[in-house]
């Protein structure tokens, strides 16, 4: 008769499947079921600190690692989830030390662990740390197209355009279907005003390779200015729908606004109609009605330990005013430039339709954390 219960290397396989498709509490019900069993297996514990640190439970998960290094001191991914959870305590010193300690221990053949660690240490803006990851992965591997762009990321991070740019070519010609590092290297070349080369790339993506507005944005306005297309031409359709997609459906009080508007001009027609002053304002004690009469004030913690109390609104506002490179630049286009920079950071799409969807997007790429 077959066994009633699974290996552990069983559990870890399942509670695996489960964490890549994004089920996190089935993922941690099947490893608790297998530590119930299995209580000194080293892959159930480290499996069990990765579920938690993606549900951001960081107390819990740095727990499960560090129990798993009391089981095996020199495992390379309890050492790696154990670094990136410092990271998540400010512990941003003993966090590259732990990830060093991999390198002491000759993992440095092992490309997905060094580009795990590069990308942990870029989303903490130590970019000269993560560059040395990305560094080993491409000696190691110098025909990986990915490792190869997350350099050049870094090498823009870090101020070094023209060297980014030649990687990011270098990366193109070893994928030609590299997407994100197109992308990138578009807007890098937008950026510096080769438009014409920035149009070249970015006329060589899809719109569903695009996961915020501001490539978008930018490949319709140069088609419309080199190619002198109107804004109805049917080449432009493609994009203006994935816009769309990407921009969602308008939430309640905007709909509720653009109502109280055409309702506004439509009264301010008429020949007998109250003072516009006092239309307005009659108009205005409505939309206060039917909002909630105490608006919720949230409380959020960027990396860099600013915080930020108000509205989801207030909070973006304060978060691009408290940046002088956008002064005088809209909420809109902050939203959208930091939606890119994180995308580029994390490989997370962060939606910038309002002000709470891209707060929350942007803790769900771990920019920043929602205190309340």
């Amino acid at each position: 008769m077959p066994s009633p219960f699974l290996s552990s290397e069983e559990y870890d396989e399942r509670a695996h499947q489960l964490y890549n498709e994004g089920q996190y509490e089935e993922a941690l019900e099947v490893l608790r079921e297998g530590l119930a069993l299995y209580p000194h297996s080293v892959e159930l514990h480290i499996g069990v600190g990765y579920a938690r640190l993606a549900r951001e439970e960081y107390a819990w998960a740095r727990r499960s690692f560090e129990e798993a290094l009391v089981l095996d001191p020199e495992h390379e991914d309890a050492l790696a989830g154990l670094g990136e959870t410092l990271m998540k305590f400010g512990q941003q010193e003993a966090g590259v030390k732990t990830f060093r300690r991999i390198l002491e221990l000759g993992y440095r053949d092992d490309l997905d662990l060094m580009l795990q660690v590069g990308r942990a240490l870029f989303r903490e803006s130590l970019f000269d740390e993560a560059r040395e990851f990305f560094e080993i992965s491409v000696q190691q591997a110098p025909e990986m197209a990915e490792g190869v762009a997350l350099l050049g990321y870094t090498q823009h991070r870090l101020g070094e355009e023209d060297a980014a740019v030649s990687m990011l070519r270098r990366a193109l010609q070893i994928d030609d279907d590299h997407a994100e590092a197109r992308i990138y290297l578009a807007n890098i070349l937008y950026d510096r005003g080769d438009y014409e080369a920035a149009l070249y790339h970015l006329d060589r993506t899809t719109p569903e390779d695009h996961w915020d507005e501001l490539g978008i944005w930018r490949l319709v306005e140069l088609k419309k200015s080199i190619y002198r297309l109107q804004d109805d031409d049917p080449e432009l359709r493609p994009w203006d729908e994935r816009l769309g997609e990407l921009a969602g459906e308008p939430d309640d009080v905007d709909e509720m606004l653009s109502e109280i508007e055409g309702r506004f001009n439509d009264q301010r027609s008429g020949d007998n109609q109250q003072g516009q002053l006092e239309l307005f304002g009659a108009l205005l004690s409505e939309l206060a009605d039917q909002r909630d009469p105490i608006e919720p004030r949230h409380r959020i913690m960027t990396r860099e330990g600013r915080e930020y109390i108000g509205s989801w609104d207030q909070i973006v506002r304060e978060m691009r005013d408290a940046n002088k490179q956008w002064a005088g630049r809209t909420v809109q286009e902050f939203m959208h430039n930091e939606a890119r920079r994180g995308y580029s950071l994390t490989g997370i799409m962060i939606p910038t339709h309002n002000a709470e969807s891209f707060i929350r997007g942007s803790a769900d790429a771990g920019l920043l954390r929602i205190v309340r």
